[in-house]
């Protein structure tokens, strides 16, 4: 097979370059057609959206063509062309196509078809090259790529902060326990307390829950700072909103008060959600079909909403107004 260097297959669908040839790599989705004509749509991860390969059945035949099936990984030489198809304004005429590995039809569990998620969790080594979490992880990408130029952008500096501790950062969670002793042979003290003298730190060390202590330091040296890194809670809290694992950014600036901290949280979040809707379209107009119909209108909303600002004692009020017209709470409403 002629070496051409690879394109992406997101460069090569805002391509305008019609009648070059190109090289394009990736993962079936689908294929289908005739005995003459063969069309397979090819997937690299660039972009949630197919390239669709046009295949002489004829002229690479009919044999060669069978274990390219749905999950097969391939390499492909071809024309770029306009499509005359709807929904997609190039395809690729190939020309010459590598087989770097097959999927047997009968038993690859990703078919043209819905998954559940709990089926996914049972393929997890597959799930990342459904539309789904392809989509999820694109758009963490880019989250986390304008996490870093937002602060940058503003003169922060992106600190560090150790993600093993022996600080509890005021209580903020249930901490994960750190430790090179043998839990089946701990050394205790007359008391029954565990002894850490043979412990790697000599002491109970833990998984942080935070790295707000560090970065307060920080701030007072370097004037405002941000931490963006995992951090762990031991929470036994199985709802959405609690993870074991997850990444949290905090910002400490030295002389904030809290209207300054206000107007930082919502400048943040409103250019994240702009530098989502203007780099991750695709993923989100997927997502917003396919799961949540009114996402796109609600981020929308986000950007054209300015952010209220409110005394306690004023958002009391409210609460204790929308009471009196006959709402009605979980917990009594009251000032304390």
């Amino acid at each position: 097979m002629e070496a051409i260097k690879r394109t992406k297959i997101v460069d090569v669908l805002k391509s305008e370059a019609f009648g070059t040839t190109v090289n394009v790599k990736g993962w079936v989705r689908t294929r289908r057609g005739s005995k003459q004509v063969s069309f397979i749509a090819l997937n690299d991860g660039s972009t949630i959206n197919n390239v669709q390969i046009v295949v002489d059945v004829d002229k690479l035949g009919e044999e060669f063509l069978k274990p390219i099936t749905t999950g097969a990984s391939i390499s492909v030489n071809g024309t770029l062309v306009q499509s005359q198809g709807k929904g997609q304004n190039v395809e690729i005429q190939a020309t010459e196509i590598e087989i770097y590995g097959s999927a047997d039809p009968n038993t690859y569990p990703l078919q043209k078809k819905g998954h559940s998620m709990e089926f996914l969790r049972e393929i997890a080594h597959l799930r990342p090259r459904t539309n789904t979490f392809g989509a999820v992880f694109r758009i963490r990408h880019n989250m986390a790529y304008a996490i870093h130029k937002f602060f940058h952008d503003r003169g922060f500096f992106y600190f560090h902060t150790p993600l093993i501790t022996a600080s509890d950062c005021e209580g903020a969670g249930q901490m994960f326990q750190v430790t090179t002793m043998n839990l089946y042979d701990l050394k205790k003290d007359e008391n029954g307390s565990i002894v850490y003298d043979n412990d790697f730190f000599g002491k109970q060390a833990s998984l942080t829950v935070s790295g707000q202590l560090e970065g307060e330091l920080a701030a007072t040296a370097l004037g405002q700072i941000y931490t963006f890194g995992p951090t762990f809670r031991a929470e036994n809290s199985n709802t959405p909103r609690h993870l074991a694992e997850f990444w949290m950014i905090e910002p400490e600036v030295a002389f904030n008060d809290i209207l300054d901290n206000m107007q930082l949280a919502e400048e943040f979040i409103k250019y994240c959600v702009q530098w989502a809707l203007d780099n991750c379209m695709d993923d989100i107009k997927f997502l917003n079909d396919m799961f949540d119909k009114g996402l796109i209108e609600r981020l929308q909303g986000v950007l054209k909403d300015d952010f209220v600002r409110l005394s306690y004692t004023e958002g009391i009020k409210i609460l204790e107004e929308a009471a009196a017209k006959g709402h009605t709470f979980e917990f009594p409403v009251y000032w304390g």
